[in-house]
């Protein structure tokens, strides 16, 4: 088994009981206790859980969002309609946008006027959202439903050679040393196929997201144009964000105008 699959069970165990041993993991993947302490470190270093004498416990500030993919997440809402408001002051007439899968994409695709613009998605709420709006061109690749995402192999190599100027990128996970991060790898590959071909690249994630890493990296924070959340974030942690020149934040009012 490899030991991001081995990860992610012991994150899905964890959520469903609240603590697990050492001893017991060991035993269920056939793997020494070492093994098993090095993945507990690894995770704990990620902010996923509390490692304690013998096993680990779930963090009480870990939602279940950072967990595999909720259909929807409807944390934060007021956070990320903020952060959607903020992000479409990039958006212009006549633009070929791409809108990553994810809940504060979706915000971004409800706010959008309609008007004439290309919009490229693979997340089946976002296209029922625009299916509505006339003058927005709508580009879908084909794949399978995986969830609320299509995905496949024809579906990659066709966005990796795509025009995209400006794509809006979500992650589950924003860390100043894991950079964005995402757990199931259909939609890591997804994301790293709409990097590869977008000129400008706007990340979009709520404060909740920080100090956060999910199991596997698809962008470092060097990759990003701009990255935009809420006013949530604290003075301190925008800083050590953007020392060194990583990243450009922007913070998004949540205070009524």
């Amino acid at each position: 088994m490899l030991a991001i699959t081995r990860h992610q069970l012991i994150l899905e165990l964890l959520q469903e009981n609240g603590t697990i041993q050492v001893s017991e993991l060991s035993d269920r993947f056939s793997v020494t206790p070492k093994t098993i302490r090095e993945d507990l470190e690894k995770l704990e270093e990620k902010g996923l859980l509390s490692r304690i004498h013998g096993g680990a416990v779930s963090r009480s500030d870990v939602s279940g969002s950072m967990l595999p993919l909720q259909i929807p997440n409807t944390k934060h809402v007021p956070e990320k309609e903020a952060i959607a408001a903020h992000a479409l002051r990039y958006v212009q007439q006549d633009d070929v946008i791409a809108l990553d899968a994810g809940s504060t994409t979706l915000e971004i695709a409800k706010m959008l006027p309609d008007m004439p613009l290309t919009v490229l998605t693979n997340d089946l709420l976002i296209m029922r959202e625009l299916m509505g709006k006339e003058q927005i061109r709508l580009v879908v690749p084909g794949g399978y439903r995986h969830r609320n995402v299509l995905v496949g192999n024809d579906a990659l190599e066709w966005l990796a050679r795509l025009n995209v100027q400006k794509l809006f990128l979500s992650a589950t996970g924003v860390h100043d040393k894991f950079g964005l991060s995402v757990f199931t790898g259909e939609l890591l590959d997804l994301k790293r196929a709409y990097l590869s071909g977008a000129k400008e690249v706007y990340g979009v994630a709520d404060h909740s997201k920080f100090d956060r890493a999910a199991l596997q990296t698809f962008a470092a924070l060097e990759d990003l144009d701009l990255l935009i959340t809420d006013d949530g974030l604290s003075e301190e942690v925008r800083r050590r964000y953007e020392e060194g020149g990583k990243v450009k934040i922007e913070l998004a009012s949540t205070k009524p105008i």
